[in-house]
């Protein structure tokens, strides 16, 4: 009896008034991301751009990243927390890059023609879907590589077109709720939690550069052809370690602060570092990443630039 009771009095309530939405804390967190993706397109270009020269694959590109409301968790809220009608937005323009140069490209500036499409009108199933994202790098890149450039219509009727420079062929994307920072051959992925975030500049990016190394040494595709025991990551590990100082001193870093970050990394990481079977321990890394700099240092002062193209010693054979 009394539960037919209650369950009247629940079905004759007013239905729950659903919370009002903070936008304000909406912005805020999506600006937290956007920074931490700044700083990553910041460094990441930087690296990509200045040692172009020496890497085998290089792509046309303007330093533009793109952001779609449907990959968001709840779309509406993002649409409207950042004052957008449809759907496309600049995510960030890396510094020095023809984007950021030019000037047009201000965070969450709506977008809505990338040359000749309307990413708006491609299909899409909200939330979290990332797919028109990755489409529209895509068709970025294709627009690069076979016009020479881009035109890119924004909301308010007015237009920038941009011309791309040469840069090593990565991309570089943030993740939420991810603490790693790894490779796949094309991209590097870092994690939002990294605790890299906390160090200065220098020691932040040459963690960004251990990622790249994997990329421009084609890594990947090396442990796809000979398998991924530990003793193949390993080599590939110690290698990219060791490209670290080459790629920071042609960004204009100081090559040493690739050992200061694997010491100030490994020091706050160490059992679980040294538990790893595919790594060296963390003080063995910092060693090898100092060894390198004065070579690093010497090509620098002979040639104006450190070719690591000509100068670094490999550990694997990429013929194999």
């Amino acid at each position: 009896m009394l539960r037919a009771v209650l369950l009247a009095a629940l079905l004759a309530a007013p239905p729950a008034e659903p919370a009002p939405v903070d936008y304000a804390a909406e912005r805020a967190a999506i600006a937290r991301y956007q920074d931490a993706n700044q700083r990553l397109q910041d460094a990441g270009w930087r690296l990509a751009r200045a040692n172009a020269p020496f890497c085998a694959q290089v792509i046309p590109a303007i330093g533009l990243q793109v952001q779609d409301m449907a990959s968001y968790g709840g779309p509406d809220v993002a649409r409207k927390a950042l004052g957008l009608t449809r759907d496309f937005a600049v995510n960030a323009a890396a510094a020095g890059s023809p984007a950021a140069l030019s000037g047009a490209f201000t965070r969450n500036r709506e977008i809505v023609r990338l040359g000749n499409s309307d990413p708006n009108d491609w299909p899409a199933a909200p939330p979290m879907a990332w797919e028109r994202t990755t489409r529209a790098h895509e068709h970025i890149d294709a627009m690069l590589a076979e016009h020479g450039g881009i035109a890119i219509t924004f909301a308010d009727g007015t237009q920038a077109r941009i011309t791309p420079v040469e840069v090593c062929a990565t991309r570089f994307d943030l993740y939420a709720g991810e603490h790693r920072a790894f490779a796949n051959g094309t991209r590097v992925i870092f994690g939002i939690d990294s605790p890299a975030y906390g160090y200065a500049e220098a020691v932040f990016t040459a963690l960004v550069a251990h990622e790249l190394a994997h990329n421009v040494l084609g890594h990947d595709a090396w442990l796809d052809r000979n398998g991924r025991k530990p003793g193949n990551v390993r080599r590939i590990e110690r290698e990219a370690d060791r490209l670290v100082p080459w790629l920071l001193a042609n960004a204009g870093y100081d090559p040493a602060a690739g050992a200061a970050f694997m010491r100030q990394w490994g020091k706050q990481n160490d059992g679980g570092i040294r538990l790893r079977r595919t790594h060296d321990g963390w003080d063995e890394r910092a060693e090898n990443m100092a060894a390198e700099v004065p070579l690093v240092r010497a090509v620098l002062a002979a040639e104006g630039r450190a070719d690591w193209a000509a100068h670094f010693r490999r550990e694997i054979d990429l013929a194999l």
